[in-house]
């Protein structure tokens, strides 16, 4: 075989293993995009047929009396979990019942804010993480009608500091409170860093109520003057984790999560602390890979020491704006939604019922 047929004998070998690699690669390819786009439609095949299980199944727990109209509502933000999943679910299955969210003009969205929109005219409903005051009761019959609060759910209030903080595992609320109230002023006092302490706080009745709650309102401590205010939980989110010595506390479905602070256990005594988180703690350089999760068992079983309820608020006033936010309380209140409450990262009403209910039989054996 002469030079020119061994050249042509390689070129030819060459161009059908460039031809074989190139039918393997396109066909690599081709099975590859099928498989993900396979993928992809059995998620939302799997999405759809679980949204429409859930629609169906929330469809038949007997709420009755749900009006037809658009209605606008607001509150706390410590709700926008609920807002941005569970009612978008009860809209697709109730379209006749248009629920808008509406944000105070002059305000910062809060419980305060919304019932004050509330006993405006401005608002239907209200979503509120604390009930309602004397005074706010007062304002309202002197319109002639008066305000009913519907439980629905179970937040825990969680505490954040600087993730680089040197502390034990948390503080006490009789620690937390001296820290608010000025009486706690460095961190060396309760066993953390020779650094001074850096509250921050949203300027609002709601954030004086958490762990400042007394029956008697007149009663209720005032927040102490170091404590530097926010416009909202985004920013002092911000703020403690650019401060050393700073610490927040806010909603435990906001905080937990969050890469760039650390959450604290709290208890009432040093030696029995309760951590509002999952353990073990993931550490800022695992997320947002990994995420801290909120731990509702200690809400339903009431051994977290800093809870709240979260209200429905409506007008009895015999409109049709009533009848929406008690519609909407009901759904809130079936076991569906509840459910529903519980995977979003708050307590479900209906299960601390339960809990409270087993601890009192074995407490009576």
């Amino acid at each position: 075989m002469n030079k020119l047929s061994k050249d042509a004998t390689l070129l030819l070998k060459g161009l059908i293993i460039g031809k074989v690699l190139t039918l393997v690669v396109v066909g690599g390819f081709f099975w590859w995009f099928w498989s993900r786009l396979g993928q992809q439609q059995n998620l939302v095949a799997s999405r759809n047929t679980s949204s429409e299980n859930t629609s169906s199944i929330l469809k038949s727990q007997a709420v009755t009396n749900i009006p037809i109209g658009s209605f606008n509502y607001g509150g706390s933000p410590a709700w926008a979990p609920i807002r941005q999943t569970i009612d978008s679910q009860i809209q697709a299955t109730y379209p006749e019942l248009q629920l808008r969210y509406v944000n105070p003009v002059n305000a910062n969205p809060s419980s305060s804010s919304g019932i004050e929109m509330l006993l405006n005219g401005e608002l239907d409903f209200v979503q509120s993480t604390r009930p309602v005051t004397k005074q706010e009761q007062t304002l309202a019959q002197q319109q002639g009608f008066s305000l009913q609060e519907y439980p629905v759910a179970i937040d825990g209030v969680a505490v954040v500091v600087n993730p680089a903080l040197k502390i034990t595992e948390g503080l006490t609320v009789k620690q937390l409170k001296q820290i608010f109230t000025g009486k706690i002023n460095n961190w060396s006092e309760i066993g953390g860093n020779d650094l001074a302490i850096v509250p921050f706080a949203v300027p609002e009745k709601d954030a004086e109520s958490v762990i400042f709650a007394s029956s008697n309102e007149s009663e209720k401590t005032s927040l102490g003057q170091e404590v530097q205010y926010v416009n909202s939980t985004t920013e002092a989110i911000r703020k403690v984790s650019k401060t050393p010595g700073g610490i927040y506390f806010a909603s435990a479905k906001t905080l937990i999560p969050q890469c760039t602070v650390k959450p604290l256990a709290l208890g009432y005594s040093s030696d029995l602390l309760i951590t509002p988180y999952n353990e073990p703690l993931i550490s800022p350089q695992q997320c947002p890979g990994l995420r801290n999760q909120v731990n509702t068992e200690v809400f339903e079983d009431n051994t977290y020491p800093i809870t709240r309820k979260m209200y429905v608020i409506v007008k009895e006033d015999g409109s049709l704006a009533q009848q929406a936010g008690e519609a909407y309380a009901k759904l809130l209140q079936t076991q569906t939604v509840q459910n529903a409450i519980a995977q979003a990262g708050f307590a479900s009403l209906n299960r601390s019922k339960e809990v409270a209910e087993e601890n009192s039989t074995e407490a009576s054996q």
